[in-house]
């Protein structure tokens, strides 16, 4: 296995970079008086250390401390290679939750509010001169009852309860810095439309060039060239279309396109070019999945042609260290034990997930449900939260091939009055449009599990506690029909009066849950109890096979990929060992699904009018 580090940001890389995780001096503030004694420009009060990037509640994080605490401060010290000051530097934090304040030197240099997004900071004007110590300072406040702020599975209440964890305060994914040239490139965005034959990209410099520049884009596929394009680039946003080879396209699907059977993946260097200079001004890696997702007559389709998610969920929470990743290569081992167990792709439950992750989704080969960490209340504080962040969430992950749909929102989750508030569903249909303009490459979900509102797919959640059930819900298409106006799963309408289904893929995106029978005093929470292993997968027999026997049911996801601590329900310990034989497991997951025979599929393929999400840049 390579181990070579993933870089914190692997759509867009430079070759120099340092990483700043690792001790920070650490102080709490229970008091909130940090900023006014000046701590900013203040040694003294940072008497505790933490292990960066892991959260104080944790155990990896060196403090270990779950209580309240709603303000943390964080500083370390660094230095500047002569060769770094040669143009800016730039200080980059993966993700701090919730609102956090940084300085370099006692100067201000960012404020951003956002517990899963990324920021980055110009601390050029900040440094010391020479080879002086640099002094960085953060503070980061996360107001654990702030039911408004975009919170996930994190816990309000102090000990977690039902389905909600432990808290996961401050940095919680790397911090690093990069120097990089005064005038650069600052984002990149590819968007594939293979009926046409293009590679869009779109191109953004960090401002207007004084002069004309150039762009130079090298494609290749495992090593070998495939496409070299030079545009002049006049404005900081810069389109480009870039031509592929129509054969490449049809003939060569399995060695060019994307899925999780083939992820291929072209590899991409871009260089900002200055008249007839050799050197680049800037140069940057890249890669990008030729691939296409949409739905067509009650299938979900990838590349054009129907295909089955078989996804699993997936709260990627470690023990020791919480929303954070105990290190690059459990992001990786994560994504094995995925496809180990025969699932093709993941739902990320009420989490953004680190780059790194995506990253091994996109080079392994596994579709991503890329969904958003909700609040819990409505009001015009948390709209305005949700969505701005969910804004920078669809920007910073729009490049992923492994993403195929956008979950904004999961079971009513604060919207729960989604059923009788119009100013509630204006909301879910406000998100869901505001994701397809974003992004219209992509289905979207407006609210995933029940009270359906708007979305391209539709998504049920339902623990039915045996396949007898399922098979009476879903078992043909006039159950399913009867379903989604009738029954009411988990004692929710799955769909709104105004809702009309009219042909969207339908998936059970949550059913499952087995988990062994708890013992005696044990925090517990689950669906279904057997009482052994040999009961375990006979279970999760008989729910597949409910499921896969549906001609109706398009994909699923089950619940869940593992335990979390006090949801018992995995298919995996909390530390990623297995609770049954993961070959067993996989020969049910992959077992043929009858909603997709092969005649079935040769027609969809010939004959479906087909609405896939593809965009022109």
């Amino acid at each position: 296995m390579d181990q070579t580090p993933v870089h914190p940001r692997p759509q867009l890389t430079r070759d120099r970079w340092t990483d700043l995780s690792g001790p920070w001096g650490f102080a709490y503030d229970d008091a909130d008086v940090g900023l006014a004694r000046g701590w900013p420009d203040d040694p003294g009060p940072f008497d505790r250390t933490i292990v960066v990037p892991f959260p104080p509640e944790s155990r990896a994080s060196g403090i270990h401390d779950p209580a309240y605490h709603p303000v943390v401060w964080y500083r370390r010290a660094f230095r500047v290679p002569a060769a770094d000051r040669r143009g800016a530097l730039l200080l980059h934090f993966g993700a701090v939750d919730y609102r956090a304040r940084v300085w370099v030197n006692g100067r201000s240099v960012a404020e951003h509010e956002g517990g899963h997004t990324p920021f980055a900071a110009d601390v050029t004007a900040a440094l010391r001169p020479g080879d002086a110590e640099q002094i960085v300072v953060v503070r980061a406040e996360d107001l654990p009852t702030d039911l408004a702020q975009p919170r996930g599975k994190q816990d309000w209440e102090e000990r977690p309860h039902r389905i909600y964890y432990h808290r996961t305060t401050g940095i919680w994914q790397p911090v690093w810095l990069e120097p990089v040239p005064l005038t650069r490139i600052d984002d990149l965005r590819w968007t594939p439309d293979l009926d046409s034959g293009l590679l869009n990209v779109a191109v953004r410099l960090n401002r207007p060039p004084d002069r004309p520049l150039r762009l130079r884009l090298r494609l290749s596929l495992r090593g070998i060239p495939l496409e070299e394009d030079t545009w002049t680039v006049a404005r900081a946003e810069t389109r480009r279309a870039v031509a592929l080879e129509p054969a490449q396209l049809t003939m060569g699907r399995d060695r060019l396109l994307w899925s999780p059977r083939t992820p291929n993946l072209l590899d991409a260097e871009l260089a900002l070019l200055d008249g007839e200079e050799v050197e680049p001004l800037d140069q940057i890696g890249s890669y990008v999945g030729l691939r296409s997702c949409g739905f067509a007559e009650g299938r979900f389709l990838l590349n054009g042609r129907p295909y089955y998610p078989r996804l699993v969920l997936a709260q990627n929470y470690w023990p020791e260290s919480h929303l954070a990743a105990p290190s690059s290569a459990a992001l990786r081992r994560e994504v094995e034990l995925v496809k180990e167990l025969g699932f093709n792709g993941v739902r990320i439950h009420q989490k953004v997930e680190d780059p790194r992750f995506l990253h091994w989704c996109d080079r392994l080969g596994l579709l991503v449900w890329g969904e958003m960490a909700n609040a819990y209340v409505f009001s015009p504080t948390a709209v305005e939260r949700l969505t701005r962040e969910w804004i920078d969430v669809l920007r910073r992950d729009h490049n992923h091939p492994s993403i195929v749909t956008w979950v904004p929102l999961n079971e009513s989750w604060g919207v729960p009055a989604l059923d009788r508030d119009p100013a509630q569903q204006d909301f879910v249909r406000g998100l869901y449009h505001l994701t397809r303009s974003l992004d219209p490459s992509r289905p979207a979900i407006g609210n995933d599990g029940w009270e359906h509102v708007v979305g391209d797919v539709w998504g049920i959640h339902d623990y039915a506690l045996d396949g007898e059930t399922l098979r009476e819900r879903y078992g043909t298409p006039q159950a399913l029909e009867r379903t989604l106006r009738e029954v009411q799963p988990h004692y929710r309408t799955i769909a709104l009066p105004a809702a009309r289904h009219a042909g969207e893929p339908v998936m059970l995106t949550e059913f499952g849950g087995i988990s062994h029978a708890p013992r005696a005093a044990e925090r517990w929470h689950g669906y279904v109890t057997v009482g052994d292993d040999a009961a375990f997968l006979a279970k999760y027999a008989e729910l597949l096979d409910a499921v896969l026997d549906s001609p109706s049911i398009a994909g699923f996801c089950y619940t869940q990929l593992t335990d979390t601590e006090q949801e018992s329900n995995g298919l995996l310990f909390a530390d990623r060992t297995p609770k049954l034989d993961p070959a067993a497991v996989a020969a049910i997951t992959k077992r043929p699904s009858k909603a997709l025979p092969g005649e079935v599929i040769a027609n969809l393929q010939q004959t479906a009018e087909v609405t896939t999400f593809q965009s022109g840049g």
